[in-house]
């Protein structure tokens, strides 16, 4: 059973920096590439960032691009997400996502298991 957990998220102001983290549970955590997504209120999940199963293959959404980094730690079954520059529009749960058989995906169908979430709010 493979578990994921988000944590990190808060209150901020704009311009401020978070890191979210994703700690990955019950299965070899190299075998899955890892996607975050974000959901804000009222609005259809959205894809942020992904990163392949040995580090690799990083994709970003134009709209975080040079503000975010998406990194993982195959020893600790872990993967983070540096938010830099943050903006209200920001404002999201996040959450993270593992996917079994696609690298570089922003299609929230194609991963397998999602975490809880963590909720981001950035204040103007």
């Amino acid at each position: 059973q493979v578990t994921l957990v988000e944590s990190g998220g808060g209150l901020v102001q704009a311009g401020d920096s978070l890191r979210l983290s994703c700690a990955f549970s019950g299965r070899p955590f190299s075998n899955y590439a890892i996607g975050w997504f974000r959901q804000a209120l009222g609005k259809e999940r959205s894809f942020v960032a992904t990163i392949g199963r040995s580090g690799g293959h990083r994709v970003y959404a134009d709209s975080v691009k040079g503000r975010f980094t998406i990194s993982r730690d195959n020893f600790k079954n872990t993967a983070s997400l540096q938010m830099n520059s943050l903006k209200p529009e920001d404002t999201a749960v996040y959450y993270c996502a593992a996917a079994t058989y696609y690298s570089g995906s922003d299609n929230p169908a194609t991963y397998d298991y999602w975490g809880q979430g963590t909720q981001v709010t950035v204040s103007s």
